[in-house]
């Protein structure tokens, strides 16, 4: 018989150490954290494992955690109603893994959504909740949630109601598409800074903490895909001043530092973190594919251009 209270329990505990993972070390966690998980009544409780659909030893039925893993920029499979499509565990819509994501469903139990992105770094989002089953085509339909709606705890059991109305739908719904953008940025910022060896461009400096993923062309615009090939790592003194038009790229890799600038007299800042830059290589990603893209940067110098004439 499945214990509810037992299950509940488990799944406060998990939520309330991801809080303070995510508290100590930044919303991107190590695969080798989330492997060792934490301890509950002396019994150490992974929170994920070999497979995408992970359910660890101590729970009954339900899964505990489903995990992603990408490999390019926008192929985590959303569906035209703004829903995550979860791939069942393999094609046995009876898999018992596949079982007890629909036991999910029936009982509304919260579940926590991995999302690989870039090789042992997952970004980490809960809860989540499976609300559709779709054995035709062998997904599962996910929807995140805000936690403070779970009425979860150590010492109650989850609420047994099966009844949706409007304002969850509309609730999940918001929050699922506002997950969606940040799995996209955070997805661009790490496979940036990775392909780029967690330094800056311009100026080398290696502390994450101070590096961003600069767009070529700006993700609003035409052309501003989350590539790694519309990208720059760079730290945040840098990005700023490549976004205002302070710094340019030329298409052959060389930096240009805007004429007035140039001939400024400032402080050490300025002189050696700006000026200091002029006509000097950026640093590229070993893979050629990696690399800014000519043609974006012909687009930017461009632009670079009638910044520094105007």
């Amino acid at each position: 018989m499945f214990d509810r209270r037992h299950d509940a329990r488990i799944r406060a505990t998990a939520f309330a150490w991801l809080s303070e993972q995510v508290a100590k070390y930044g919303d991107v966690l190590p695969r080798s954290l989330l492997a060792k998980g934490f301890t509950l009544d002396d019994v150490r409780i992974p929170l994920v494992g070999p497979q995408g659909i992970f359910k660890p030893k101590v729970l009954q039925k339900v899964p505990l955690s489903i995990t992603t893993v990408q490999t390019g920029p926008y192929d985590d499979a959303f569906g035209p109603d703004g829903l995550l499509q979860y791939r069942y565990r393999g094609t046995d819509p009876t898999h018992v893994d596949n079982q007890g994501l629909r036991f999910a469903l029936e009982n509304r139990l919260p579940l926590i959504y991995f999302y690989g992105l870039v090789p042992g770094k997952y970004l980490a989002m809960w809860p989540v909740f499976v609300v559709g089953d779709n054995p035709g085509r062998l997904v599962f339909s996910i929807a995140a949630d805000d936690a403070a709606q779970l009425e979860l705890s150590k010492d109650i059991s989850l609420p047994l109601s099966n009844l949706r109305d409007n304002s969850e739908t509309a609730r999940r719904t918001y929050i699922t598409a506002a997950v969606r953008v940040r799995l996209h940025q955070r997805a661009f910022r790490e496979r940036v800074l990775d392909a780029y060896k967690h330094q800056c461009a311009f100026c080398r400096l290696r502390h994450d903490e101070l590096l961003d993923a600069a767009h070529i062309i700006p993700d609003a615009e035409p052309g501003g895909e989350p590539l790694i090939s519309n990208g720059l790592s760079l730290c945040a003194l840098h990005h700023a001043a490549f976004d205002r038009y302070f710094i340019g790229v030329r298409p052959d890799f060389v930096i240009e530092i805007r004429k007035d600038l140039m001939q400024e007299r400032d402080g050490p800042t300025l002189l050696h973190a700006i000026q200091g830059l002029n006509q000097t290589r950026i640093l590229l990603p070993r893979k050629h594919s990696d690399q800014p893209a000519k043609k974006s940067l012909e687009i930017r110098y461009e632009r670079f251009r009638k910044a520094a004439s105007g």
